[in-house]
């Protein structure tokens, strides 16, 4: 089994769709736990080449390739995350989005494919969306969570702006609102008064659930 995600983990490195591709559908194949290939496998490799480029010994194609290996794997994995999360709504909803000006979308994958995981209902809307939009869909689906990444320092601004939206029309109190992304923090967090912050998607999966406790 650990031979498989360390599989997983070389072929998203080396940027190979096809091979993840190929890798998930035999995790499936093989009835292993599509979870632990999301951690063990495809977040394990994506975190080695993410390293790399911080070191400067990856160059940001790299990365992208990386990125592209471990989307076209999650994608083969989900729906099978999806039936471990069952039916059971008692988690509660949760509207997942990167926000406005962002168009990063790892991040956020990993975490809704967790959440999925451990029984939260998911409801992605994708990268680049308006507060207005975040606001929309959990008005309309009655979620309790509303999550927002950000991966870029320029975009943090749209998670301020998420919370004082919410402020502005009176559905503040309504949702809780969590944040995440790479330059983001707790201080970050509290300053534009979000109800949390997590680092990782572990982390994200366990404050949601602290916070609907």
């Amino acid at each position: 089994m650990m031979e498989l995600f360390e599989e997983i983990k070389e072929a998203v490195i080396d940027g190979d769709e096809d091979l993840a591709t190929e890798l998930a559908e035999k995790v499936l194949e093989e009835k292993l736990n599509p979870v632990d290939a999301v951690q063990e496998g495809f977040i394990k490799g994506i975190e080695e080449i993410g390293n790399s480029w911080k070191a400067g010994e990856a160059f940001l194609p790299d990365v992208m390739m990386a990125a592209d290996a471990m989307k076209a794997g999650l994608a083969i994995l989900e729906p099978a995350i999806a039936e471990l999360g069952g039916s059971d709504e008692g988690s509660g909803k949760i509207v997942l989005g990167t926000v406005e000006g962002d168009i990063h979308d790892i991040g956020k994958n990993i975490v809704g494919a967790l959440l999925t995981a451990a029984g939260f209902k998911v409801f992605d809307i994708g990268i680049d969306q308006k507060a207005e939009v975040f606001l929309a869909k959990a008005e309309e689906v009655g979620a309790r969570i509303i999550a927002a990444s950000a991966l870029l320092t320029t975009t943090m601004k749209a998670q301020k702006e998420l919370v004082q939206y919410l402020e502005e029309k009176n559905a503040r109190d309504k949702f809780k609102i969590v944040i995440g992304g790479g330059p983001t923090s707790k201080a970050w967090a509290e300053e534009i008064k979000a109800d949390g912050w997590a680092e990782t998607a572990d982390e994200a999966v366990e404050l949601c659930k602290k916070l609907l406790a």
